[in-house]
């Protein structure tokens, strides 16, 4: 067989080495080109609600970011601090505070946030914490307290004050910052669900009730469409569980994941609320939240593994990681760090090392641990909002910019 110049010659040789018949011709055989080449790359492609999982992309679990552990905290104010020594005990611990939650996103950079929620399904139940009436001050006057609303608060009755005390308030802050930011990395939203203490005042409202917990949800979509949020029917493939479905085919691109919210459930997995969460839906079928999980459950994407404190734990969450498992740990806890290890950097500069996709902690910028006699922060180089994963970011994964626009940094 010869090569000739003519495009005649060639054009027999394509031909016939496809076994297409010659009177097709050459302008034919193009078209059917142009059209062949789109099922090849679907074949690398997947699209589902907006998100694409693409063969060799950078994925939304290829990167790593710093959150705020409790971000909604704001510590006792000077008037109320013996009363909270009355109260708890170990009142110390609670002694920090962190800014507003859209500063948090834009100065400190942080890309993880934390929410304590309690369920107020009639309304008032925390309007009127004992702190106060200890410490012979009127109740707070803010009307949010009497809403029938799912209420963000740390400890009820002892340690109340907060950025924002609806979720729905909480939710539309961290919304109005990610509709001027459509580019930001993906953020994930951690969220404890907790009750009050039958000995301090307020009435115990359990979250095991499927009410409560469609309701939470239905706050949550009443604040992010389904264009804003990434939820477990979102990754999961059919005919697969949603583990199967992430061991498998792992997150969505991180470019298609942009502007996304997610949130993951930081009780359990051994926990009657994650149960009460999963019941009847064994993938979170309908759900907004990812619960924290263990492998081999069918319902297992996320994991909290907050103590990378030997060896062994960082292996093991570097294992998770590698999985395709979205992973949290923390880089310190207050007061302990600060306190009794002299602002040590062990545990913080183990959470990294670790690949956990959050590291939270209670310290994100320098100064907030001065106070107490040493410096401490946890915040990455540059002020960067995100780096690659140190444990399965690709090679070809470029942070220069924090994975952000340049005009984010």
């Amino acid at each position: 067989m010869s090569f000739s110049n003519s495009s005649a010659s060639f054009s027999s040789l394509l031909l016939t080495d496809l076994d297409i018949p010659v009177a097709m011709g050459l302008k034919h055989i193009i078209a059917l080109g142009l059209l062949l080449i789109p099922a090849a790359l679907a074949q690398d492609r997947h699209l589902h609600h907006g998100l694409t999982w693409t063969k060799n992309a950078v994925r939304m679990n290829h990167i790593q970011v710093v959150g705020s552990h409790n971000s909604y905290h704001i510590e006792a104010p000077l008037e109320e601090i013996e009363a909270q020594k009355k109260l708890l005990p170990d009142y110390i611990n609670y002694r920090y505070s962190h800014p507003q939650l859209d500063i948090q996103l834009e100065d400190q950079k942080m890309r993880n946030i934390e929410i304590d929620v309690l369920a107020d399904p009639n309304g008032g139940n925390y309007a009127k914490p004992k702190i106060r009436k200890v410490a012979g001050l009127p109740y707070p006057s803010d009307p949010a307290w009497k809403e029938n609303a799912t209420k963000v608060l740390h400890i009820p009755d002892a340690d109340i004050h907060s950025v924002c005390i609806t979720l729905v308030e909480c939710l539309t802050i961290i919304k109005r910052w990610m509709d001027e930011h459509p580019r930001s990395v993906p953020i994930p939203i951690m969220m404890e669900f907790k009750t009050a203490d039958r000995n301090l005042g307020a009435e115990v409202i359990e979250w095991d009730d499927e009410e409560l917990l469609a309701g939470l949800d239905d706050e949550i979509r009443s604040v992010f469409p389904p264009e804003q949020l990434i939820t477990p029917d979102d990754v999961r493939r059919g005919g697969l569980t949603l583990e199967e479905s992430i061991l498998k085919y792992g997150w969505p691109d991180l470019d298609s994941a942009r502007g996304r919210l997610f949130v993951l459930m930081d009780n359990g997995p051994d926990n009657k609320i994650r149960d009460a969460y999963n019941m009847d839906r064994p993938n979170l079928e309908g759900r907004v939240l990812f619960t924290n999980s263990k492998p081999g459950e069918s319902d297992c994407a996320f994991q909290k593994l907050n103590e990378p404190d030997t060896e062994e734990a960082i292996a093991n969450i570097q294992k998770q990681v590698r999985a395709n498992y979205w992973v949290r740990t923390r880089a310190d806890v207050p007061m302990r760090t600060i306190l009794d290890e002299n602002c040590s950097t062990k545990q913080r500069d183990a959470a990294f090392r670790s690949g956990a996709h959050i590291v939270s902690t209670d310290f994100q910028a320098y100064g907030m641990s001065s106070r107490w006699g040493c410096d401490y922060a946890c915040r990455l180089e540059g002020n960067k909002a995100a780096r690659c994963n140190p444990v399965n970011g690709p090679t070809r994964c470029e942070d220069k910019w924090g994975l952000e626009p340049k005009e984010y940094l």
